[in-house]
């Protein structure tokens, strides 16, 4: 049994339907506070799988977290949950200091009185997963080297440093307790189950719709885009063989510039489903005025990753994102429930 924080997210959602396709695969115990990221359609094939218990509650529950890590006594912590979105950072960053860094504590220390309690074997054998960003590494500028994991941290959204302050509570409690944990620092994921708030999936439905494409600023921003299927085979590598007290960057090898990308899903889309006057969907692109603090560019150098574990993508940009835009044109109930939150709202009730 394992225990995954913040499971009804987009990343974590589609970990934890990743991990138990397989039909050996162990148990998860799925806690999600179910704030607007948090979505139970897309766990709805799990509904009937006994080895997915989903609990509704919030990682800064001490008394939960610590009724949970007794009665299911997991054998590792996958922490997924956080406030993740730059823009409702930067006009609301107090849920992002509550939840990313005093809910993170929390974790970490009910993680660690469980942990001295278990007997040798056991505690050796525990790992605590903690899920992060690249963007705790700053900006980059066009010919600077991509992030390893020795780059300084200088985040600068209340996103990312929020999450910079939840890394070093890790490391910290490494250093002070020996306490077995593993980090990861993610780049941009795109794919299925992606609220459309995100860059991808709200071009993907504002084009069906015949919305315009807003791009911040000029759209020259490069972000480096990671499938999130393989961010969550990463995820399990470093979970099964990561060590101790260690960073690994997980990055997918695909810088692109957010026009660039818009415009791909644009070509996408006008094969896939042409808009009935048979132009591109690129004439719906529209730039508006860049946000505060928008880093110019992030990139991530995986090969620590790569060398010491043995990953890498499967998918390419190209190969992903046409993936995931089939899926949104495949998958129209989930999006409905998404944007009206009808659907949501009832699977919850399942649920409770």
């Amino acid at each position: 049994m394992i225990l995954v924080t913040g499971g009804a997210g987009f990343i974590g959602g589609n970990f934890v339907l990743d991990w138990l396709k397989d039909p050996k695969a162990e148990g998860i115990v799925n806690l999600d506070k179910l704030t607007y990221a948090g979505n139970l359609a897309t766990l709805d094939s799990l509904k009937s799988d006994l080895r997915h218990i989903f609990v509704h509650g919030d990682i800064g529950d001490q008394e939960l977290v610590t009724k949970l890590l007794k009665e299911h006594q997991p054998r590792a912590i996958v922490n997924f949950a956080a406030e993740s979105h730059v823009d409702r950072s930067i006009h609301g960053p107090a849920e992002f200091v509550q939840t990313n860094i005093v809910g993170t504590f929390n974790l970490l220390e009910c993680a660690r009185s469980y942990w001295n309690d278990l007997d040798k074997s056991k505690k050796a054998a525990f790992r605590f997963h903690h899920v992060s960003t690249d963007e705790v590494y700053g900006s980059l500028s066009a010919s600077d080297p991509a992030f390893t994991e020795t780059n300084s941290y200088e985040p600068n959204s209340p996103y990312s440093a929020s999450k910079a302050a939840s890394d070093h509570l890790v490391r910290a409690w490494f250093h002070t307790y020996a306490f077995p944990v593993v980090t990861t620092n993610c780049s941009n994921n795109y794919g299925p189950y992606h609220l459309p708030e995100k860059l991808i999936p709200l071009v993907i439905l504002n084009a069906l719709k015949g919305k315009p494409l807003p791009i911040y600023g000029d759209g020259q921003q490069v972000r480096d885009w990671l499938y999130v299927s393989d961010h969550c085979s990463a995820i399990r590598e470093v979970l099964a063989k990561g060590k101790l007290g260690e960073t690994y960057n997980i990055g997918g090898w695909n810088e692109k510039a957010n026009l660039d990308v818009v415009k791909t899903i644009c070509q996408i889309l006008d094969e896939l489903k042409p808009r009935a006057d048979k132009k591109s969907y690129a004439e719906q692109i529209t730039f508006v005025t860049d946000r505060p603090g928008h880093d110019r560019r992030y990139a991530i150098d995986a090969s620590k990753l790569n060398r010491e574990l043995g990953w890498k993508p499967k998918e390419t940009f190209d190969t992903g994102i046409k993936k995931t835009v089939q899926w949104y044109l495949d998958n129209p109930v989930w999006i409905e429930g998404v944007v009206s939150g009808s659907y949501r709202e009832w699977l919850q009730k399942q649920y409770n």
